[in-house]
């Protein structure tokens, strides 16, 4: 299959007003894509909808609520003339292990993190096969590929993600939908903010990534990776491939 124009993408990014998703959204649509951004943050996401102009649109949408979903998908399709992307971006981290997080706390990350993601694809999916087809990127985290302590929630819906990404991608092939799975490392944004900068010194490329960083991947996800559905798409400076030990260099 041919690669897809970055303008020819009709795409609802959530958690697009900040981070990551902004990144994302700042990417695609200073390429032409049409863009409606959604989150919770209504100031911020009105804000940057202005900035980028024409082709961007904002609306609110918590990602656990079924009439949210349904009320944004439907915006997008009268807006753009349909829909051909998701990119389920919305998470939140708890820092709690499984013995210290209480019932409430590891219920709020993985709602908002796995059954979130839920929504989105089972939502999305009548416009996507609507429009013949499109793409479904899944923000997980190198803690979908791994364990953290004192990170239960976070970790518990990270991996959840990954399989749920991967179900989701055998059940809507026969529509030509594809469905992946994105798994940044340590990137520079607010949800890493307080996290010391050595967090990443021992990691083969040794800093925190950037959010534009990341929003390139999801644009080669969404354009370029045409044979690639379930697949996992890892930006990460190397982290889960190991630590670069002093006495390796002696």
């Amino acid at each position: 299959m041919d690669v897809i124009a970055t303008q020819d993408l009709k795409i609802l990014i959530t958690g697009g007003a900040s981070g990551i998703g902004a990144a994302t959204a700042r990417l695609l649509a200073g390429e032409g894509a049409q863009v409606l951004i959604a989150d919770v943050q209504d100031d911020a996401g009105n804000a940057l909808a202005e900035e980028l102009g024409a082709r961007v649109r904002y609306r609110h949408l918590d990602v656990v609520s079924v009439t949210d979903w349904e009320q944004a998908i439907a915006f997008a399709e009268a807006e753009f003339g349909g829909l051909n992307a998701l990119f389920n971006n919305a998470g939140v981290v708890g820092f709690s292990g499984a013995e210290n997080s209480s019932p409430q706390e590891f219920k709020r990350v993985t709602d908002i993190n796995l059954y979130g993601v839920f929504l989105g694809i089972h939502c999305v999916t009548p416009a996507l096969k609507k429009a013949g087809g499109g793409a479904i990127i899944n923000t997980s985290s190198t803690a979908g590929l791994q364990g953290y302590g004192g990170l239960a929630g976070y970790v518990a819906s990270k991996w959840g993600v990954r399989g749920l990404t991967k179900a989701a991608a055998l059940d809507l092939a026969p529509y030509n939908i594809r469905v992946l799975s994105l798994h940044p490392g340590p990137i520079r944004t607010a949800m890493t903010d307080g996290l010391p900068d050595n967090i990443a010194q021992a990691q083969p490329i040794p800093r925190f990534g950037e959010a534009l960083e990341v929003a390139r991947m999801a644009r080669f996800m969404l354009t370029e990776a045409t044979y690639s559905t379930g697949s996992e798409f890892v930006i990460d400076g190397g982290a889960v491939t190991g630590q670069v030990l002093s006495w390796a260099d002696e």
